[in-house]
């Protein structure tokens, strides 16, 4: 069993700790909000007032934040993992952020005598709460296999893809299958409506054919209830869409429907709509079609 500092304890990090501590691992949380620290204080693990204080004597440090600048200042920042971690301590990051930055932090990891791996996920809330969550792993084999049995405790689906930054370039990539997948679903629920068709029938048979997908089963709830409770947030996706777009331009690759897809989901957030589920983006459909009543 490892010691384990997990930073970052937000929607996806405090399940994921939680899932640590009961397989027996001394998991030490912290969070900007100290309040988010009880279910893994709940879970048998403990709770730090800093991180200097989380990562002292820590074998593993798992990182869990929203964006680039959130994992530069936690592992770069003064005070931050590179100024306290031990030497040759693994750190891991969970965080969905920009490839680029990921190289240049591992890069400074490996000067100070540490590892890293980038290792985003994919699976939201409820792969988070269920240990089901596929997770895309870039860096070492060797740190890769030292890791995998905690890649397995917290996720389902879990795939070494490359070295550094290859985690985050696939992550990328599947943030654009998923809002494509989404904004699909999206007009074909508005679509269906428009006719009077049984909706939850009609997407039941469809999620039969070639048109099923795992979005269609997780979110077509959500869509015909019109309940948009965050399990992955619009401005989260929103982020994620500025990456894949910015990636495939420094690559000289072109991505038309994902380009369209950005901006669709930058426009959720512009309304308003930033802190509700990405299904959410149903309801820029529905204010494109005039039908805003609902």
């Amino acid at each position: 069993m490892s010691t384990i500092a997990f930073l970052g304890l937000g929607i996806m990090g405090s399940p994921m700790s939680v899932h640590l501590a009961r397989a027996g691992h001394d998991v030490v949380g912290y969070n900007r909000s100290p309040g988010k620290t009880g279910p893994l204080l709940d879970a048998g693990g403990r709770a730090a007032s800093s991180i200097a204080e989380a990562v002292s004597g820590a074998d593993v440090v798992c990182v869990m934040v929203p964006d680039s600048p959130d994992v530069e200042q936690v592992l770069a920042g003064e005070g931050g993992v590179f100024d306290h971690a031990g030497r040759d301590t693994l750190v891991i990051d969970f965080s969905s952020i920009r490839p680029d930055v990921t190289q240049d932090l591992a890069r400074q990891a490996t000067e100070r005598g540490l590892r890293m791996l980038d290792a985003p996920v994919s699976g939201g809330e409820a792969g988070a709460k269920n240990a089901a969550l596929s997770i895309m792993v870039g860096g070492r084999d060797a740190d890769f296999a030292e890791a995998r049995s905690l890649f397995d405790t917290v996720g389902k689906t879990v795939v070494h893809v490359g070295p550094s930054g290859s985690g985050q370039t696939v992550k990328a990539a599947n943030q654009l299958i998923v809002a494509a997948n989404i904004q699909a679903l999206s007009e074909a629920v508005v679509f269906l409506e428009s006719y009077g068709v049984d909706t939850e029938a009609a997407l039941r048979v469809l999620g039969g054919g070639l048109a099923g997908s795992a979005v269609l089963e997780q979110k077509k709830g959500p869509m015909l209830d019109r309940s948009f409770d965050p399990g992955f947030r619009v401005e989260l996706h929103d982020k994620d869409m500025g990456i894949v777009t910015a990636a495939a331009r420094e690559a000289g690759v072109v991505i038309p429907v994902g380009a369209l897809v950005a901006q669709l989901m930058a426009s959720a957030k512009a309304v308003g709509d930033g802190g509700l589920d990405h299904s959410g983006l149903l309801r820029g459909v529905e204010r494109l079609s005039g039908r805003t009543d609902r």
